[in-house]
């Protein structure tokens, strides 16, 4: 029996399609995982949705539930959002939740939730302003941020590498949040 939860939420990034492996791990360090994607995500994932469903023994969850609807998953000890795209990283800085997993994280804030990120752009988007603006302002507001040295580095456009995406960083950093909490 899991006694704590982890939030793993990812954008539609290469690296989300190693989501089961990721959730296994984690699973075999005794978290219970709930899986929420944003919607492009969740296309991308499709066709696994339901084996994802299964191996967490939780629904994987895309989309805001509607008023009144009663809450499918157990409150989370710590949200990982991971891979979380250029758009997903601007819009939490900025507030703009029209995305579940963006609602959420940025909730996460004012509920006082342990959260890390660990974005997935390429080299092209790292040389936007407004990415280190989020990531600072994300970084102010208390979340961890795996970006830079010691976290995720951007690679040139077009030649990512998804199975070198440092999800041992990012779990990690999970559980030394929960850890030290």
């Amino acid at each position: 029996m899991t006694s704590r939860t982890l939030y793993l939420f990812g954008s539609a990034a290469p690296p989300v399609f190693q989501a089961a492996a990721v959730i296994e791990t984690a699973q075999a360090d005794g978290w219970d995982v709930c899986l929420g994607l944003t919607p492009t995500a969740a296309q991308w994932l499709d066709e696994s949705l339901d084996d994802l469903t299964a191996l967490t023994g939780h629904p994987v969850r895309s989309e805001y539930k509607l008023p009144g609807e009663p809450d499918v998953w157990p409150k989370a000890d710590v949200i990982l959002f991971a891979p979380a795209t250029f758009n997903s990283i601007n819009s939490w800085a900025l507030g703009l939740t029209s995305s579940f997993v963006v609602g959420v994280v940025a909730e996460g804030i004012g509920k006082q939730i342990p959260t890390v990120a660990m974005p997935c752009v390429n080299a092209a988007y790292a040389q936007h302003r407004q990415l280190d603006r989020s990531v600072l302002e994300l970084r102010e507001q208390g979340v961890t941020v795996l970006y830079g040295e010691g976290g995720f580095v951007p690679n040139p456009p077009g030649s990512g590498q998804p199975k070198g995406y440092p999800w041992d960083l990012a779990l990690g950093a999970a559980k030394q949040l929960l850890d030290g909490a």
